[in-house]
């Protein structure tokens, strides 16, 4: 089965792939991040000039994204894990079409709390510039996020409150993907 987590940066779909995965009801689980996948070259995506000339890779725009080596990784965790979990800001658009059981989650959360996790993510742990985050959400991310994270919401099977805990939105998954019968239960030894 493919699992899509979508939503906005921030909003909790890395950490809940990382709780889902350590909750499987299932035999198997592969995680892949749809931030690995981003072109690194100016050769391929959508770039844009900063304001001091330097390229800067828009990563808010999902054709910034390596979809063929994405549907190759997605492909191959398929064909040896009962569940692949693809977390990504508009995962449920850009994953493969594959013949197999899908279900979309959409984690939802309020922007301002998406940017605060941003910022304490990027900007207090890993030492991003904050004025530098700042312009970017305010010139491209949030215009970005409404053009074409907004509208996955739509393609989603589930939307989850994003402000819960991390473990009962892991719970809400498991218990939607069983009810539908998706995957099989994990076999007792």
């Amino acid at each position: 089965m493919l699992l899509t987590l979508t939503g906005g940066s921030g909003a909790g779909k890395t950490t809940l792939a990382a709780a889902l995965a350590a909750t499987t009801p299932c035999e198997s689980v592969r995680v892949l991040h749809a931030d690995d996948y981003y072109f690194r070259t100016p050769d391929s995506g959508v770039w844009y000039l900063g304001e001091n000339g330097v390229p800067h890779l828009d990563f808010g725009d999902p054709r910034s994204l390596d979809i063929a080596r994405l549907t190759l990784d997605t492909e191959a965790a398929l064909a040896s894990h009962a569940v692949a979990i693809v977390d990504g800001l508009f995962a449920c658009r850009v994953v493969p079409q594959v013949t197999c059981a899908r279900f979309h989650v959409f984690v939802d959360l309020p922007a301002d709390l998406r940017l605060v996790r941003k910022i304490q993510r990027k900007c207090l742990r890993d030492g991003f510039p904050l004025d530098v985050l700042l312009h970017n959400y305010l010139r491209h991310r949030r215009d970005a996020h409404d053009r074409h994270v907004e509208p996955a919401r739509h393609d989603c099977d589930l939307e989850l409150d994003g402000t819960l805990p991390t473990e009962a939105l892991a719970r809400q998954v498991w218990a939607a993907v069983l009810a539908r019968g998706l995957i099989g239960l994990r076999q007792s030894y």
